[in-house]
């Protein structure tokens, strides 16, 4: 086995935990997925023959990648792209309907999402790796150049602050499903004051890569702008639950071909994530919804 083949097995074998610490600490696909990637560079020039554990120090490795971007942004002071799931969770032992089960599970974890932006980086970064992956504070401390003491009072003030806050949705499945078919039935009627009536004033539409090869653009802000894009558009997107979250996929002559990740809050859509690569689409976990009931295909 050559060593580039064996370094990539050693990368994929931890890839979906790098993927879900980076996602937890970002809030983003896109830009989890592009924390990982630049693991996976770091990871490729480094001298990693006297490292004992691998996994650990390939998640401290994505951590300072992903502080160094929660940074930028903040001096940026960027909107929070689309948040998804991090993992979508089967709550099937209920007995009750599986599907609304899973949504309400996991929107826990995306209105988790909602309060961990709230947070200083270096809290975010504390929180999260003690709390959601075990991590000692000894081996947090050097990430966010702090004490191990001074790291467990990151991750103590932004565990308060976590508690404090209710995070659990009062919107349910169907008020969800509501909103989504309203920005349905808009988009493909055309109807551009109704489209304003279910998007945000400050909503974002973001595409990936592969979305803007298809004619997307990468970037486009407010109502009104995304009002005018989505105008006589959607006609062969159809409701999934996308990683658990409700979304919108269009497939191709039964091919899927993009997934749109939706963040809503208020009751409007505040953010669209256009996904259209192939290694992102292949890692969703998708259920197509039917109309009605929201029961699965």
């Amino acid at each position: 086995m050559n060593e580039k083949k064996f370094l990539t097995e050693q990368f994929e074998a931890n890839r979906t935990h790098l993927r879900r610490v980076a996602y937890r600490m970002l809030g983003s696909m896109t830009e989890a997925d592009d924390a990982v990637q630049e693991a996976w560079l770091r990871f490729s020039r480094a001298h990693t023959d006297d490292v004992g554990n691998l996994a650990g120090w390939l998640t401290t490795v994505v951590s300072r990648v992903c502080l160094d971007m929660l940074r930028s942004r903040t001096s940026r002071r960027e909107d929070q792209l689309t948040p998804q799931t991090p993992e979508p969770v089967a709550g099937r032992e209920s007995g009750g309907d599986p599907e609304h089960d899973i949504v309400m599970a996991d929107s826990v974890g995306a209105a988790l999402l909602v309060v961990l932006e709230r947070l200083a980086p270096a809290e975010r970064l504390a929180f999260v790796l003690h709390d959601m992956f075990g991590i000692s504070f000894d081996e947090i401390a050097p990430i966010v150049d702090r004490t191990p003491e001074a790291a467990r009072q990151l991750a103590s003030r932004a565990r308060r602050r976590v508690q404090g806050t209710d995070t659990i949705p009062a919107r349910s499945l169907a008020r969800q499903r509501e909103i989504v078919n309203a920005f349905l039935a808009a988009s493909r009627g055309g109807d551009f004051n109704a489209l304003l009536a279910v998007l945000d004033p400050d909503v974002v539409f973001r595409a990936d890569k592969a979305a803007v090869q298809l004619g997307a653009m990468s970037e486009i802000r407010g109502a009104e702008a995304v009002a005018n894009t989505f105008k006589g558009r959607a006609q062969g997107a159809v409701p999934a639950l996308v990683d658990g979250v409700l979304g919108l996929v269009v497939k191709v002559q039964g091919r899927l071909h993009v997934v749109l990740n939706l963040t809503i809050a208020g009751d409007r859509i505040t953010a669209i994530e256009a996904v259209a690569e192939s290694s992102r689409l292949n890692a969703l976990d998708l259920v197509v919804l039917r109309k009605g009931k929201g029961r699965k295909e």
